[in-house]
């Protein structure tokens, strides 16, 4: 049996509003599929008069969309060196779109991939001559100039502190975003002693011993660091990291109820607090919480995802499904990456609801590439859909994928 038997007794009107979900989330592909299935029933099927010129207007939308998308992800493979894959979905965006401009402008970027490929032919030789050099990003990078990059990323006044602390600091800072969680309390011990009672030392020697699943070393240190700095966010985040590392989330929730005022409505507090709940299984509670959020704080896409989090926890799948689905189309929309846990979910979730759909088959083919530790899974799941559709050769073929993962 095939895809489009598997609704054989559906009308026009449900291909459409399939159609109608995947436009709404980037899915152009799937959509175009869909429209063109709900035209060929309308054809049969004369009840909506004016379903064929609706059905026309959004299959041509959905091509033109599809074209440009391709063209975008054209231009990331050649960015890549993939000039070959460039120059394929080039192609079928020339075939896709009616529109002048856009034809001229996708044959202007092939002949460039052709040139391009050209001068790649011609060093070539240059190339294979220096094979013994570093890819760029893969030469060591010395203690110094790695505790840079790192305090970098640091708010204004934690980035001076830290600058100022001494090597002995430099070396077991630089140690724990290594891994080398001994020598980084060894280093950030000593550097403790050297420096005030009030610096920020403690936190980062907490998180050498949370690494090491010593939590009442940990605990100790933030406890004592809370005292001094009551407001400091960070610190509250390590407190609860190691409250929820020892199993103990509940005394999480309690302390962050306790927090001081000035930083108890804060996004990050707010966050903690719904992780917690969610961790003593007051899902409920977290629900209602991450809901009144996105009113207060706006639709920020940590809040966004927590929500979604606690709805599948409660069962809410259509919920949690349209919220990723949200994330993935303002993702989209601006040309971002889609974090691929997300993907993951809406995929999942939609096949748990029996959405056994080309779309759903595509955002699992595409996760084999971005997250391949989990690729058994998304094959498993690819063979799921085809057994579903009754394409057993199919299945048969992405069952054999898995079980060779799964051996390696």
């Amino acid at each position: 049996m095939g895809f489009l038997k598997l609704f054989a007794g559906k009308g026009p009107e449900e291909y459409e509003k399939r159609g109608d979900r995947y436009f709404e989330i980037g899915e152009f592909g799937a959509a175009k599929l869909e429209y063109e299935t709900a035209q060929d029933k309308a054809g049969k099927d004369p009840r909506d008069p004016d379903i064929a010129r609706r059905l026309r207007d959004k299959l041509h939308k959905s091509r033109e969309s599809l074209a440009r998308q391709h063209r975008e992800n054209a231009e990331r493979l050649r960015e890549s060196g993939d000039d070959e894959g460039a120059s394929e979905l080039l192609s079928l965006a020339l075939e896709l779109t009616g529109d002048p401009d856009l034809s001229a402008a996708i044959e202007e970027d092939l002949n460039r991939g052709q040139n391009a490929s050209s001068r790649s032919e011609t060093s070539s030789f240059a190339a294979d001559m220096e094979e013994d050099t570093p890819p760029l990003g893969e030469e060591e990078i010395d203690d110094e100039e790695y505790f840079v990059a790192l305090c970098g990323a640091l708010d204004d006044e934690i980035r001076k502190a830290y600058h100022g602390y001494g090597e002995t600091f430099t070396a077991g800072y630089v140690a724990l975003n290594r891994g080398d969680y001994d020598r980084a309390v060894a280093m950030l011990s000593q550097s403790m002693r050297e420096n005030s009672s009030e610096s920020f030392i403690p936190l980062e020697l907490a998180t050498a011993y949370l690494n090491l699943e010593r939590h009442d070393e940990a605990l100790a240190l933030v406890e004592r660091f809370l005292d001094v700095h009551p407001h400091s966010v960070h610190g509250y985040h390590t407190l609860c990291e190691t409250l929820w590392a020892a199993e103990r989330p509940d005394e999480a929730w309690e302390r962050l109820l306790s927090c001081p005022e000035a930083i108890a409505n804060t996004t990050p507090i707010l966050h903690l607090t719904g992780q917690s709940l969610i961790r003593t299984g007051k899902h409920e509670d977290a629900y209602a919480l991450y809901h009144e959020m996105l009113r207060s704080h706006g639709r920020d896409e940590n809040t966004i995802i927590s929500l979604a989090a606690a709805c599948e926890a409660l069962g809410k799948s259509e919920e949690a499904l349209d919220l990723y689905g949200e994330i993935m189309q303002q993702r989209r929309g601006c040309g971002a990456r889609i974090d691929p846990f997300v993907k993951q979910r809406y995929a999942d979730i939609s096949v748990e609801r029996e959405d056994y759909s080309s779309q759903t088959v595509e955002l699992y083919l595409s996760l084999i590439e971005e997250n391949p530790a989990e690729r058994e899974h998304y094959f498993r799941k690819v063979e799921q859909i085809y057994t579903a559709m009754g394409n057993e050769y199919e299945a048969r073929r992405y069952r054999l994928f898995s079980e060779e993962f799964k051996a390696d």
